[in-house]
């Protein structure tokens, strides 16, 4: 039966009384083991009935703890709170009968993270300062981390102001760097990199803001740059001193060290006191897009450093801010870094006195292009072609004769040092917009925007890096349906169009379209060998089936599907989704959701999490606890403003939480949905399916952990094909006769046949995966995960079919099977 405190502080009392040292020692050792907390008052009250004691009582009492200790054995939890309270009695003493041991533990200590804030091991690290010792600064980093935690005791935050060297925490290649370098630096570095790790706050206030001003002046503004940048290049680089995990720890070391991480914010600060530079721009948008990285067992990576990147974004004025503003809003989808990035813009936009959609379409910058896609710039004796092939862009050098050159000629590298980095650098900086303004545009479906027929040629069709995406998409001008062909916009018979200033433009999409015209484009884009940056004339159409008209106000096309959680929470983030990733807690979630504001309308995905009980728990969770796999049910449409519907986390039914006396908001008919945005929100959950499903995968053809999902994977691995692969169906129909190998393959049902020397094999044209003859053996060829290779030089009249380009690799593949190398397939032939 527990021993009450009241009993165990008189116990105490009485052996002081006694002058029994011994058992003093015994029962103060019992009770610090039995703490929660060794500066809890009950427990304090017992140290200072130690304390009160005459010296000399105080030293034996001293020795007999320190044998205490000795005698715990390899009990390291017991140790450590022995460890504390020898110190805790023996402070002022003189005495220290283990200062070994104490260095030993804080040296052992310095491997980890940080520490239980109840064992108070900074009492250890005070007793080591006190004997005239200096902390060795992995030690110091790990007392600044467990000050940044929400447990601490005022004794830590006393002991972690002492701790002012170095700098900043060692063990990240940035702080390294800036460990190193500091010493040969103007004293005023110092200062400013300790001022920086004073960034606690949302944004630098006026008083943060003013000393760091004064720092910066010291130092100059361009030395601050050229120093501090290549420090931040750095960020997000695998620890150099890996740090021990503990057992369900998360991935502490593709974390940032949290008292780190406040320098980072300060240094994002300080930047934006900076003038204007293309460089610290660039800098602060990749130290927004490193800090949101996703780390296991934690999320984003640090969310407070991403939000002071954007912070010190929104303060630099200039057109490469706002652009880099405008191109994170279309890659980040944390909520409250997208949040602040919609912030920064609406208030640009404000201040300019234009919408949203115009501020985000003027601040694409060119890059250095001085045409459509193209520039030519004379560096030296040597020709730099900087130009946009698809989605990429691509830098060319060319000699004196026009002839290509393979590497960057020695004189530009000797005597051009930074027109060479400048252009290194437009090429990042242009496969980065590309990549986000082709995301911007397939957005644009939902928003129903018309633009000016001269303002719409300046921003989208004549613009040097916007137009080569939309060159390569229809449009409608004053109702008629175009398309860019040499050097024009053309109809359907190669008619140029006509158009004015007061012309309206429109983006084209296929839905309300004669499909006739919508085949006679698809053809017209193959003829031009247009590829589209995204599906836009082979985009899937979803309407209204009879079923979804029986249910009325819910579509179960895409229920009973298994996906990857993480993966579909990726997608739907991507896709302008908001989902949070369900944790096997008891708690409720809601579904996924997408809010549609211009239409007045919410679509939820109703999704819920997969096993996790009993003897699976290992094979559905991941460590932190979230489910690896959930199961889809559901889409359905309700008003904008309508209650939130939740369900448990494990399953059972959604239900609307109300406020005290509402009445529920019934969802709506899917009939009243208009075409274009039930077409739009089926084809992301189709997406979804087809893109996270667990059928999708090649090696699950034993049915996953404990072969539970087998028979889905069978069906949906070699089923019906949904919408997307029918398209993908029709599309290799027409391709086919035009490859190499297509006297090799045929189209029949689901799948492509590809007859080769050895077998002939059938490509699922919805999964990808592969049945070979005799027997319809299942053959595993699991693709790379990086840009599948294999189909170079093959026309595809879109980007962004990932499946599309594995079969078609798979085919090519398969159609030569007696030239495969690889021994894992050949295993298997």
């Amino acid at each position: 039966m527990p021993v009450h405190w009241t009993v165990r502080q008189q116990r105490v009392e009485d052996a002081a009384a006694d002058g029994d040292m011994g058992k003093l020692a015994e029962l103060l050792a019992e009770n610090a083991i039995a703490s929660a907390d060794l500066y809890h008052r009950l427990f304090v009250a017992q140290v200072d009935v130690a304390l009160r004691l005459p010296d000399e009582a105080r030293l034996r009492l001293l020795g007999a703890l320190a044998d205490r200790y000795e005698r715990e054995g390899d009990r390291e939890e017991k140790r450590v709170r022995l460890m504390a309270l020898v110190e805790m009695v023996g402070r002022g003493l003189g005495a220290d009968p283990l200062g070994e041991r104490r260095a030993e533990k804080l040296l052992a200590l310095s491997r980890g993270h940080s520490y239980w804030h109840a064992d108070r091991m900074e009492i250890l690290a005070e007793a080591e300062l006190a004997a005239g010792r200096t902390l060795a600064p992995e030690v110091v980093a790990v007392f600044r981390r467990a000050s940044t935690e929400s447990y601490q005791h005022q004794g830590l935050a006393v002991l972690a102001a002492k701790l002012t060297e170095p700098a900043v925490n060692p063990g990240e290649a940035w702080a390294d760097r800036a460990i190193a370098e500091l010493p040969a630096l103007d004293a005023s570095w110092t200062a400013l990199l300790r001022h920086a790790t004073t960034a606690t706050a949302s944004k630098p206030t006026a008083k943060w803001e003013k000393a760091a001003r004064s720092l910066i002046a010291s130092i100059g503004p361009d030395a601050v740059r050229g120093t501090a940048l290549p420090w931040l290049a750095l960020v997000g680089r695998p620890r150099t001193q890996p740090l021990e995990r503990r057992q369900y720890e998360a991935d502490i070391n593709s974390a940032y060290d949290p008292y780190n991480a406040n320098a980072l914010r300060g240094l994002a600060w300080i930047l934006s006191f900076l003038p204007s530079h293309p460089d610290i721009v660039r800098a602060l948008g990749a130290l927004v897009e490193t800090s949101l990285r996703k780390v296991a067992g934690i999320g984003p990576r640090n969310p407070k450093v991403a939000n002071a990147g954007v912070v010190a974004l929104s303060r630099i004025e200039g057109e490469a801010a706002l652009a880099e503003l405008s191109r994170l809003a279309t890659r980040v989808t944390y909520k409250n870094t997208l949040k602040l990035l919609d912030t920064a813009l609406e208030e640009r936009a404000a201040v300019l006195g234009l919408s949203r959609d115009e501020i985000e379409e003027l601040a694409v910058p060119a890059y250095g292009l001085t045409e459509v896609g193209r520039s030519v710039q004379l560096v030296g004796g040597t020709t730099a072609e900087l130009s946009v092939d698809g989605s990429k862009a691509r830098l060319v050098w060319r000699n004196a004769a026009g002839k290509e050159v393979r590497s960057v000629p020695a004189a530009v590298r000797r005597d051009h040092p930074e027109e060479l980095k400048e252009l290194k650098a437009a090429v990042k900086d242009l496969d980065k917009m590309l990549s986000a303004q082709a995301e911007r545009l397939d957005r644009q479906f939902l928003a129903q925007r018309s633009w000016p027929y001269t303002a719409w040629r300046e921003r989208y069709l004549d613009h040097p890096l916007v137009g080569t995406l939309a060159r390569r998409l229809l449009w409608i001008v004053d109702g008629e349906t175009c398309g860019f062909a040499e050097g024009a916009l053309r109809t359907l018979s190669g008619t140029e169009v006509a158009a004015g200033p007061a012309s309206s433009v429109e983006l084209w999409h296929p839905i309300g379209q004669d499909p006739a015209a919508v085949v006679a484009w698809r053809e017209w884009l193959e003829r031009h060998a247009v590829t589209q940056p995204f599906k836009q004339a082979h985009r899937e159409v979803y309407l209204l089936t009879d079923a979804e008209r029986n249910t009325g106000v819910y579509s179960n096309r895409f229920a009973a599907h298994v996906l990857r959680q993480h993966q579909f929470h990726a997608l739907a983030a991507a896709r302008g989704w908001r989902n949070k990733l369900r944790m096997a807690v008891d708690d409720e979630y809601p579904p996924a959701v997408r809010e549609l504001p211009k239409w007045g309308l919410r679509a939820e995905f109703w999704v819920e999490g997969i096993g996790g009980d009993g003897e699976n728990w290992d094979l559905d969770m991941t460590d932190s606890g979230s489910y690896l796999r959930i199961g889809t049910d559901q889409v359905r449409f309700y008003p904008l403003d309508a209650p939130e519907n939740s369900a448990h986390a494990g399953g059972g039914s959604y239900s609307m939480w109300l406020p005290d006396g509402a009445a529920p908001v019934r969802p709506l008919p899917l009939a009243e949905i208009p075409a274009l945005v039930l077409s739009e929100v089926l084809r992301d959950t189709d997406l979804f399916v087809g893109v996270a499903s667990v059928g999708n995968d090649p090696t699950w053809q034993d049915g996953g952990p404990g072969g539970r999902f087998r028979e889905y994977w069978t069906s949906y691995g070699f089923g019906e094909l949904n919408q997307s692969a029918e398209g993908r169906r029709d599309l290799l129909t027409r391709l086919l006769p035009r490859l190499a190998i297509g006297g090799r393959c045929t189209i029949q049902g689901r799948f492509l046949h590809v007859k080769g020397a050895l077998h002939t094999y059938r490509i699922h044209l919805g999964s990808g995966n592969i049945l070979m003859t005799p027997n319809d053996t299942y053959l595993c060829i699991v693709p790379k995960s990086a840009a599948v290779t294999g189909t170079e030089g093959s026309y595809l009249p879109y980007e962004g079919d990932r499946t599309l380009a594995v079969i078609l690799s798979k085919a090519m593949m398969l159609a030569h099977d007696t030239a495969i190398t690889d021994p894992t397939i050949i295993s298997q032939l």
